[in-house]
Order: C-alpha cells, then structure tokens, then sequence
C-alpha cells in the first residue's frame, strides 16, 4: 500500500471522532456503569460539564423541560432511566409502573441528550445490601409521611447515581418538591460537587401536573383531577388575601375535594425548609402549599411555593 497524504490522514482520524463521540442525532444508550462512566469520561477529559436528569422513564413534556434547563447549564447531558425497586412499598406499582424504552430514547433523541444511562436492577444492586441511609425529620410529613421507606429509597439511588455520573449539575422536578428538597440537604451533608436545580412543574391545559401515573386515569378521573390543583390555588388565594392562619381554608379544601370523589393523603402548608405544617405564616418565610390524593387507584401529587 502506498504511503497516505498528509491530507487524507488528518481527514480519517477526523471522521474516525467523529463515530467515537457519538455526536449524530441518537444518543448514546449505555446499560452498564462501566460503560456510561467510560463515555462520561470521554467528554470530561475535553473539559466540558455534565448536566444530569434522572428519571424512572415513561418520560413526558415535564422530564423535557428538566432536559431543556439541563442543556442550557451544561455542554453534555445525561439522562438515567431506571425504575427504582427501593422506592416503591410492597404494595405500590413497581411491577405494573410503565416501561417504555424506545419510546423514551426517541423523546431523548428529539430533545438533544447526548447519553442515557438505562442499567438493569443488577447493576445498582447486589443482591445483599449491607447499608443503608436514614432520613431525620425531613421525611415526617408530606408523602414521606404515608410513604415510608420512600425517600429513603430515593436517597439511595440518588446517591448512587450521582457517584456514576458525577454531574455538574442535576436537575430535579418542582412537582416531587419534598423530593428536591430532601436532595438539596443530601448534597449539603454528605459534600457531592453538584448544584441542584428545581424546574418548574409543567401543566396540561387545564392545569393537571404532568405525571408518568396519569395515564392511569380513566376519562372521568382525567376530567375531575385537575380539582386538586385548583384547591391549592385557592388556598394560595387566601393568603394573598390576608390569611395567615390557612387551617379552616384546608379543611374547607379537604371537604370539597372529598365530595368530588378523592380520597384524601394531606392537603397542608409546609415550611419550605423543614417540610413541617405550619398553623400560622409568618412575613419573610418559604412555603409550599401542597397536596396529595388519590382518585381511583391513582395517586397524584401536587403544589404551589409561595414566599409570605
């Protein structure tokens, strides 16, 4: 073979880059953590940052708002797509929660993400675990409150993740806010290099969170679940009003929700900071006026932040 013009070399090692980075319009599907830590590294020794979405899937316009910001604060970003066992009680919809792989790549390769991270329950898990994280407080109220183990699980899998991926920064829903919360002090304590980021809860038309559990609705509970959130919107009303003292407007609240087929978790004003109830608002405070509750087998969550 004869000798290669300088030219021609130059112009192979650049298309041969080209197919290791990866950088067409899918992206790149990694179902290990050697793997997902190989191509993050890649891009980290170009000295570029890592934004971070996790996800259990069955991902919707909310999760692409968090891939939108997440582009907008990093050069590459990385999606996880991992329905955690650890989170959901015996009882719960681990087995039946939805799992749609290709359709969620397909969204990931229309918003622009250029890794997902979907690991089988082997690769976060042994099959014994020798340690686990506890929750002071934090989790007391809320949904931590009827969820035990809940956050603990979310915990866990967070911190697992984080220490796979080693993002920049990660961003988290406003709509599970005791969620972002719980993780904002995680990082705090236990010093992960990441900036967390809240996105704002993105709405159907007529006000209803997006949720991947909506699709569990049938017609008739798809047209009375946005009553949730129009209660916390009256609460939020009130207290732009004067109200400082919210108790009778929720059990108000409560009531009218019950009368229109939902069974009730809580429905109350938290501190922002302790995720505790509070009876009476005080000037210069964080609140989130939050509710949950279930119609039919559906459990939806939502609120509202407020600065009094």
């Amino acid at each position: 073979m004869g000798e290669v013009s300088p030219l021609l070399f130059l112009l192979t090692i650049m298309i041969q880059d080209t197919f290791e980075d990866d950088s067409g319009d899918s992206p790149v599907l990694c179902k290990t953590v050697a793997e997902v830590r190989e191509r993050i590294n890649e891009r980290i020794k170009r000295g570029v940052t890592i934004g971070f979405v996790p996800t259990m899937g069955a991902l919707h316009d909310g999760h692409l708002s968090l891939v939108e910001i997440a582009k907008k604060r990093a050069d590459v970003v990385v999606v996880s797509i991992f329905v955690n066992p650890t989170q959901f009680a015996p009882d719960e919809d681990y087995e039946s929660y939805p799992r749609q792989l290709e359709k969620d790549l397909e969204a990931c390769r229309k918003a622009g993400v250029d890794i997902v991270f979907a690991p089988d329950k082997d690769q976060l898990y042994d099959s014994t675990e020798y340690f686990s994280i506890e929750i002071d407080s934090l989790n007391d109220h809320m949904c931590g409150g009827s969820r035990p183990g809940f956050f603990e699980g979310v915990v866990l899998v967070v911190n697992k993740l984080f220490n796979i991926v080693e993002p920049d920064v990660a961003v988290f829903g406003q709509k599970d806010i005791q969620q972002v919360e719980i993780i904002r002090r995680m990082v705090q304590e236990f010093h992960h290099h990441v900036e967390i980021v809240s996105g704002p809860i993105m709405r159907a038309n007529d006000g209803l969170a997006l949720s991947s559990r909506n699709q569990y609705l049938d017609k008739k509970e798809r047209v009375a679940a946005p009553g949730l959130y129009r209660s916390l919107q009256y609460i939020e009303s009130q207290i732009a009003s004067g109200v400082h003292t919210p108790k009778l407007l929720i059990q108000h609240q409560w009531s009218e929700l019950e009368a229109k087929g939902f069974k009730i978790d809580y429905i109350n004003v938290f501190d922002k900071h302790t995720l505790k109830p509070v009876e009476t608002l005080h000037q210069g405070s964080s609140y989130i006026i939050a509710g949950a509750a279930y119609l039919g087998n559906t459990r939806l969550i939502d609120n509202i932040l407020i600065e009094f």
